[in-house]
């Protein structure tokens, strides 16, 4: 039996003393505190929109997933959604099989990748920000073809698109969550998705704006959406923006919408078939687009914690709040019978160590 000993974060708040674990929690010991102090054991990140990282771009295949999943892990993500980006069938064909390889098999030191999110290809041309021109008309019989091929677990789709709801209701059935992103769609169309079970990509990126007479699908988003996720890296998103929606989404979660210049020096890195250009910890296309970030989760969670957030909530949205959006109830907190993925924190906030599923990260130190 392993232990972590620390201010410990878990479902009833924090406790100051061990976590026992082997691939799951064993027992969480002591009392409870009201002033936590370090180290801070919390549960591991959970990244449900991550295409890259380490270099390596998701659309690249195994290998590339497995050094995509290596690089967050070592940032503090235990799990995470491999995500592809919009591309003819045939390669998002091929990238599906490379996710699911890794699914499949996982090894030590990587992220647990849980499966695919498709970003595209059933998206508004007119809105595809950084996604390369390749969107298609919604298509149920490709839904079930990718469906059989792996563990697709979230689909991001134009609802504008989607005029019937046929292609939401394929998603529905087939397990899949449907969210509303890079779209043109109106307030009402918006309004009508989430009503139906959708949830929104990356919130206020490419997508219709508030404005207090047309509101848009941000407006949508903001007034009926339960869930959303939120590029955090403030560069992306405003951080009164990100305030603003925290007050109106009671489950706003951060992604990272990483690509594969995430954990990298500057220089150029591929998104699909475009090369995304990092300079100064932001990337971005030829043509000025913001085409990803460059951001992992402990920095994500130290970028919310700097806007105002408690470290308890800040904690909640880097992690529990995504693994609740895909029903995973046995991760994102630290509790008896959940998986041991865990991550410790110093005084600034910096990881000082990382358990998925029970295994130590190698090069870390963990009290």
């Amino acid at each position: 039996m392993r232990e972590i000993t620390g201010s410990i974060l878990t479902p009833d708040g924090w406790r100051r003393g061990r976590v026992c674990f082997e691939e799951r929690i064993a027992r969480v010991d002591g009392e409870p505190t009201g002033l936590p102090e370090p180290p801070y054991v919390l549960p591991g990140f959970v990244d449900l929109h991550v295409h890259g990282g380490g270099g390596a771009d998701v659309m690249g295949g195994e290998a590339a997933v497995r050094t995509m999943a290596a690089c967050h892990g070592r940032h503090g993500t235990t799990s995470l959604l491999a995500t592809t980006v919009t591309a003819p069938v045939d390669e998002i064909d091929a990238a599906l099989d490379g996710i699911e390889a890794v699914r499949l098999r996982p090894r030590d030191g990587e992220a647990l990748v849980l499966g695919a999110h498709l970003e595209g290809p059933f998206l508004n041309p007119g809105k595809l920000g950084a996604q390369p021109p390749f969107a298609i008309a919604p298509d149920t019989a490709l839904v079930e073809r990718w469906c059989a091929r792996g563990a697709v677990r979230v689909m991001t789709m134009a609802p504008e698109c989607d005029v019937d709801g046929a292609l939401r209701r394929s998603l529905l059935a087939h397990g899949v969550r449907p969210q509303i992103g890079h779209t043109l769609c109106s307030h009402a169309q918006a309004r009508a998705a989430l009503e139906a079970g959708c949830g929104v990509t990356h919130l206020f990126n490419a997508m219709t704006g508030l404005d207090h007479r047309a509101p848009g699908a941000v407006g949508a988003a903001l007034a009926f959406a339960r869930g959303a996720e939120l590029i955090a890296d403030l560069v992306h998103v405003d951080a009164t923006a990100i305030l603003a929606a925290r007050r109106a989404i009671p489950h706003l979660y951060a992604i990272t919408d990483a690509t594969a210049g995430a954990g990298m020096p500057d220089g150029d890195y591929p998104l699909g078939r475009h090369t995304a250009h990092k300079r100064h910890d932001v990337l971005r296309l030829a043509d000025g687009n913001l085409a990803g970030s460059a951001l992992t989760m402990d920095q994500a969670l130290r970028n919310l914690v700097a806007i105002g957030l408690p470290l308890d909530e800040a904690a909640l949205r880097v992690s529990t709040l995504a693994a609740d959006w895909l029903g995973l109830g046995d991760r994102g907190r630290v509790a008896v019978g959940a998986r041991a993925d865990l991550v410790v924190l110093d005084e600034a906030l910096l990881l000082r160590g990382v358990v998925i599923g029970g295994h130590r990260l190698t090069g870390q130190e963990t009290p």
